[in-house]
């Protein structure tokens, strides 16, 4: 792991595990946020929906997600699992904040760009190899070496027919 490496993810998950850890002290806060949002899509869902468990659920994997990413152990999964967080995050606060008054606006479109930007770092993490290739395209770059190889010992092996036929026929 390279030294940016070592000290960005944990830079970047430290904001995502203290704010687990305040959904997690503050459950019934962070149940009141998601209410709005529950009761829209509780409609949709083939079971009961529990504002204070959903809000304990997002605070453990913001916890548990930002410190897998601040050892760089999963970072792939728990950058995803913290961009999603990123996403409801920035969508509830956006809904709940108050916009009465400039500065309570002003304040409403700074956590949202924090929000957004939080989220673009972890999709950043997201798509991260580590300096190594995906396997996507390790399996593209072995595809392609498997084409060049089959078509050399094809070449190779027609060359070999023609010669044998063109001494056959002359014998």
């Amino acid at each position: 792991m390279s030294v940016i490496r070592f000290l960005a993810r944990p830079m970047l998950a430290s904001s995502f595990v203290v704010a687990g850890l305040d959904k997690l002290k503050n459950v019934d806060d962070t149940a009141q946020q998601l209410s709005p949002l529950l009761r829209r899509t509780s409609q949709a869902l083939p079971f009961k929906t529990d504002e204070k468990m959903l809000a304990r659920v997002i605070g453990g994997a913001q916890v548990g997600a930002g410190a897998l990413l601040a050892l760089g152990k999963f970072s792939r999964f728990s950058a995803t699992v913290l961009a999603l967080t990123s996403a409801l995050n920035a969508y509830v606060e956006w809904r709940s904040a108050d916009s009465a008054t400039t500065e309570a606006r002003t304040a409403r479109r700074s956590r949202l760009l924090k929000n957004l930007s939080l989220g673009g770092g972890v999709l950043l993490a997201a798509v991260d190899t580590n300096g190594r290739p995906s396997i996507a395209w390790r399996a593209e770059h072995l595809a392609a070496d498997a084409r060049k190889v089959t078509g050399k010992q094809f070449r190779k092996a027609d060359q070999a027919v023609r010669k044998a036929v063109d001494t056959a026929v002359g014998a």
